[in-house]
């Protein structure tokens, strides 16, 4: 890491609040609006809930909403009004016509940060080969909270987790609060 870098970085080391969004019409319909991973058997979120939660950062709260804009769009903001330093959806960023996602959220973005759907899509690579251009992975900042969007496999919640988002959160934060 560079010493500019460094220096970008300093003071983010902290715990910061996470909120976390599954977004699935199939599961929403089967278990509902819930609070918890684990009593909506979603492997995803509760691999983000775990993966943060040992990097000692705190799950605010985690959500269950069906494929629609607004529903997205009010979980998202909802999470940002009561006090998320992040926000992580999983799931509805594919080519269906049902993930809507991205076009849910992409619009509410002050800044888009294309680097992290780049690198997502480099890591991804490894291991899934060249299917990673189905993936519309992305981020932004909304009123100051990084939101990142991410694909609803499990594999792909933990490399975006563990090897992008928690390592930049704070830095991030940093950035889009000053």
């Amino acid at each position: 890491m560079s010493s500019s870098t460094k220096e970008h970085k300093k003071g983010t080391d902290k715990a910061y609040a996470f909120s976390l969004v599954t977004i699935s019409t199939s599961r929403f319909n089967t278990y509902g609006s819930i609070e918890s991973p684990s009593a909506a058997d979603d492997v995803s979120g509760q691999r983000m809930s775990d993966l943060i939660e040992a990097a000692h950062h705190n799950v605010l709260c985690y959500s269950l909403v069906a494929d629609n804009i607004a529903d997205i769009r009010n979980e998202v903001l909802s999470a940002i009004f009561n006090g998320a330093d992040v926000v992580i959806t999983t799931g509805g960023t594919g080519l269906s016509a049902s993930d809507v996602t991205i076009e849910a959220l992409c619009p509410l973005f002050e800044k888009e940060l294309e680097g992290f759907g780049e690198l997502f899509r480099l890591k991804s690579l490894d291991q899934i080969g060249s299917a990673t251009i189905l993936s519309r992975a992305t981020a932004g900042i909304i009123q100051g909270c990084a939101v990142f969007c991410l694909p609803g496999s499990p594999k792909a919640v933990e490399l975006a987790v563990e090897k992008i988002v928690i390592p930049e959160a704070g830095h991030i934060v940093k950035h889009a609060r000053s």
